[in-house]
């Protein structure tokens, strides 16, 4: 019986000898499998939130430079300085970009046309995939371009999808305000005032990296033109053209039977963006 049974034990005793090891080892590969995944989410984590990190500076970059130029707009001559962190970006100041034309007509024969010039952009493009970056939104303002004083803002700051990367475009839409004025010859004066800021006067900038800008307002100036509408009209149309996009805003005025006189001031604001070299 010992002799049969021996090789059986020793058996066993083999198989025991050979699972310990064996069981070292799938415990091993598994538990690096389960580092090496937990590594590479955690480097996919840093990354994603480095990008939402970089497109947070590049946001704040921008707004920095919107309040600048908001604080220097119709004050020639008053400056101020913007700086800019190296957060991968890289910045555009494109001063012949967004040609504007705006037209005024109402009943009749009024059709005119009363700014035709280029306006400029300011782009920040990213050059990473950015998730935290929803193309198409606005930042600041929305997508009319011409408004009322009543509307929400002047700037317009949105997420844009560029030729081959994500980027932040600001640029600046007119504003119209209204208001009644005296009778000349029984004809009602209504007096419309359209603000425009451009940053045509800017120096061409294409520069990746940390740099420092300095905003200037060059010039506000005012541009009056009188139309006398020989009928009826309960308002007047304000159409403006940037690019390829186009809106509409409808002022209301005050006229008789035989029509009334429309003043409208274009209050221009030249601002100037360049970079200072340190």
């Amino acid at each position: 019986m010992l002799r049969v049974n021996l090789p059986i034990s020793r058996l066993r005793q083999s198989r025991r000898a050979l699972a310990i090891p064996t069981t070292f080892l799938i415990l091993l590969v598994t538990m690096l499998g389960i580092v090496s995944i937990t590594y590479y989410f955690s480097i996919e984590k840093v990354k994603a939130q480095s990008q939402t990190l970089k497109v947070v500076t590049a946001r704040q970059d921008m707004e920095s430079l919107d309040e600048a130029t908001m604080s220097v707009l119709w004050e020639p001559g008053s400056s101020r300085r913007v700086e800019f962190t190296n957060s991968g970006e890289e910045l555009t100041v494109q001063p012949l970009t967004n040609f504007m034309k705006i037209t005024i007509t109402g009943e009749g024969d009024l059709s005119d046309v009363i700014f035709n010039e280029t306006i400029g952009q300011i782009s920040c493009t990213l050059p990473f995939s950015v998730s935290a970056l929803d193309t198409g939104t606005f930042l600041k303002g929305d997508s009319r371009t011409i408004i009322q004083q009543s509307g929400p803002g002047i700037t317009q700051l949105r997420a844009s999808q560029g030729i081959n990367c994500p980027e932040l475009q600001l640029r600046y839409r007119p504003i119209v305000s209204y208001s009644s004025g005296e009778v000349e010859g029984n004809l009602p004066i209504n007096n419309l005032r359209v603000y425009i800021v451009t940053l045509n006067s800017s120096q061409a900038i294409t520069m990746m990296g940390a740099l420092s800008l300095k905003v200037t307002c060059v010039t506000a100036q005012v541009t009056t033109k009188t139309y006398n509408l020989t009928q009826a009209n309960e308002s007047v149309f304000l159409t403006c053209e940037i690019g390829e996009e186009n809106g509409q805003v409808s002022v209301p005025i005050q006229s008789t039977v035989n029509g009334a006189i429309v003043q409208v001031e274009i209050v221009q604001c030249r601002v100037e963006i360049d970079q200072v070299v340190r």
